[in-house]
């Protein structure tokens, strides 16, 4: 008679142990480079203040060589003029610009002159591999409105430092470094002579690849923030708060930035109810076609403008953006400091 042996029992494999996430170790002597210190608000700016315009507007501009080129650029539109009621008063405008550009990789030179005879001048040359200077100045014939700037640039291993001269006795300084691969902190001071003003600011800027979280404040009152986050490759959602405490005067806005293939939109919503749309569309024929409106019906003040621009000035409008940037929350020594301020400062 045959033994019928029973089946063994098979134990189930045993399950694996979850995989330990190490914590990324971080090298801080080897930190990136932060990007300069009035530049913190970048990506905000580029989606909540396009350059908007009322009227029509043409550029363009004729490359000589790989170096030099001459710009054309023809206005028309409305100019506002402040009124003892509180109205806005526009009236209508036109002027022409000429300009002369030369780029290099260690030399930038722009200028302009206007029909009104304002001529502006701006410079960025690299001294060193580190060290870059960059100055601008406006000569005019109207009394007080001539002025020049000059910044000397310094950008070290893990840091950046700046500082600046004009006229009206007008110094400062900023520093910014990094703390983490994402975290960098900074401070400025400023000095305006012929004003005896004097200030000091903090910022603060935490970027990832998905988003951008600056904030700023300063003794003239001035405390900024702003937020951009990166939906897609295309889409980025920005918004910002500004609030003086010292005039107890606060704004908000939140806005938008759609890239497609051949355009470019952004737009925008503020606390005080003004809206605005700015689009950059890149036509079949070599053109670069522009659509600008604002509309802010508590002041009733509507504004539409359409601009061409020939694909040969992109160039050299991108380099003139770059160069200079509005600032919120900085001093300039013809604004009240009870006001949020703004100065107009090279990158």
């Amino acid at each position: 008679m045959a033994t019928v042996v029973p089946p063994t029992a098979t134990m189930p494999p045993a399950a694996p142990k979850p995989a330990v996430i190490q914590p990324e170790k971080v090298d801080y002597l080897n930190l990136p480079c932060p990007i300069p210190y009035e530049e913190i608000h970048r990506e905000a700016m580029m989606s909540l203040r396009p350059e908007l315009f009322e009227g029509l507007r043409f550029d363009f501009t004729k490359g000589l060589n790989q170096k030099f080129s001459l710009s054309h650029s023809v206005f028309m539109g409305p100019t506002e003029v402040p009124s003892q009621s509180g109205d806005i008063i526009k009236i209508p405008t036109s002027h022409y610009e000429f300009g002369a550009n030369f780029i290099d990789p260690k030399l930038m030179l722009f200028g302009r002159i206007l029909t009104d005879g304002r001529l502006n001048a701006r410079v960025k040359c690299d001294l060193s591999e580190n060290l870059i200077l960059k100055a601008n100045a406006q000569i005019s014939n109207e009394p007080h409105m001539s002025h020049g700037m000059a910044n000397f640039d310094y950008r070290g291993k893990d840091y950046r430092t700046q500082f600046q001269l004009g006229n009206g006795a007008l110094f400062g300084a900023n520093y910014i470094q990094s703390v983490t691969p994402h975290l960098s902190l900074g401070g400025e001071v400023f000095w305006a002579g012929q004003y005896r003003k004097s200030g000091i600011g903090y910022a603060a800027r935490y970027n990832t690849d998905k988003m951008v979280a600056t904030g700023q404040v300063a003794s003239t009152g001035v405390v900024a923030l702003s937020y951009v986050q990166k939906v897609s490759e295309k889409v980025s959602l920005a918004t910002d708060f500004t609030y003086n405490y010292l005039s107890k005067d606060a704004i908000a806005s939140f806005g938008y930035d759609y890239i497609l293939r051949q355009c470019r939109l952004r737009g925008k919503i503020d606390s005080n109810g003004c809206t605005s749309a700015f689009l950059e569309e890149r036509l079949n024929m070599g053109l670069n076609f522009i659509l600008s409106a604002e509309i802010d019906h508590r002041k009733k003040d509507y504004k539409f403008g359409v601009g061409l621009t020939p694909l040969a000035v992109t160039v050299t409008v991108c380099c003139l953006n770059s160069i200079f940037f509005f600032v919120r929350g900085s001093f300039s020594p013809d604004e009240d400091s009870s006001k949020p301020l703004r100065r107009l400062s090279l990158v």
